[in-house]
């Protein structure tokens, strides 16, 4: 039985802000994720001021305050272009200033895949009908801007195995072009634990066409995590979990070439590489050549 939940999703504001923070519109972190100015990259950029608001490409920026100082966490999306980009900052009074960073290029792998079920290549119908619904469902807890809530910036691996697919793959199923790797995959059993790799509440689970069994955890401040094609769902929508909880267990549900975790990273409403959130990578870093990748555990997503 399919079955979709979603929590509501609540914004929560505070004029005041953090007690303990000396910047009163940004969130107090203890660390900062590897700043990486590149299509579907991260950049960290000091803000110099005290804005209260943040935003790139139409979507709101986090706003952190680390070691004394005001900084912009700002996703990069796998189709910007390189060059100059701007942030807009906001001030208590309401002026308005523009931060610009530059983007470079990368190049990312190709990686070409074989699908024995076609329906999961090209999906009919009915199948697109339920895949639009299931998007629609997704997207609203991606949206998720919970200020309750203090984003963790280095974050634990949520399972043991090997990374058989990387962040950022220009993807081809069957020879099919297809959207370019949107998470990390890491390969391991049928069964192995999954678990949260930092504190949040639950915004959504459901068995959902592509990714299979699911489930999307908010921790803040538009940092967003998801979870893909596991064999159990150990939690309940809204449940709070903190760091190393088990949240389930990995499978091969939905459009898969073998067991693994596909785990995705969401900020300001874009996915970015999970990589540059890690502290110390204890994955074994595979190489997916373009005449072994369909060999390799791995998804779509």
């Amino acid at each position: 039985m399919q079955f979709h939940r979603i929590l509501a999703v609540t914004l929560v504001s505070s004029l005041m802000g953090p007690l303990f923070s000396s910047f009163a519109w940004a969130v107090p972190v203890s660390s900062l994720p590897t700043s990486s100015m590149v299509p579907g990259g991260v950049a960290v950029v000091a803000t110099g001021t005290d804005a209260i608001a943040a935003e790139y490409d139409d979507d709101r920026v986090m706003l952190a305050e680390y070691e004394g100082e005001q900084y912009a966490i700002v996703g990069i999306p796998l189709s910007a272009r390189p060059g100059s980009h701007q942030l807009t900052l906001t001030s208590s009074g309401g002026a308005t200033e523009t931060l610009s960073f530059t983007v470079t290029d990368k190049q990312y792998v190709e990686q070409r895949l074989t699908i024995t079920n076609e329906r999961q290549v090209n999906p009919n119908n009915d199948d697109m009908v339920r895949i639009n619904r299931e998007s629609a469902e997704m997207n609203a807890a991606f949206s998720s801007w919970d200020e309750s809530l203090e984003p963790v910036m280095q974050m634990r691996v949520p399972t043991e195995g090997p990374r058989s697919s990387s962040f950022g793959l220009r993807r081809f199923f069957n020879d099919q072009p297809r959207a370019p790797h949107s998470g990390m995959d890491i390969a391991a059993p049928e069964g192995t634990p999954i678990y949260a790799p930092a504190p949040g509440i639950i915004r959504a689970t459901g068995n959902y066409f592509f990714n299979g069994n699911t489930i999307i955890i908010d921790h803040g401040h538009g940092l967003i995590t998801l979870y893909c094609h596991m064999n159990t769902i150990d939690v309940e929508v809204g449940a709070r979990v903190e760091t190393g909880e088990q949240i389930g267990k990995v499978g091969q549900t939905g459009r898969v070439t073998g067991p693994h975790l596909h785990w995705s990273i969401n900020l300001n409403n874009v996915r970015v590489d999970p990589a540059l959130f890690i502290t110390e990578d204890t994955l074994t870093e595979e190489t997916v050549a373009e005449d072994t990748a369909a060999e390799q555990p791995t998804s779509d997503n």
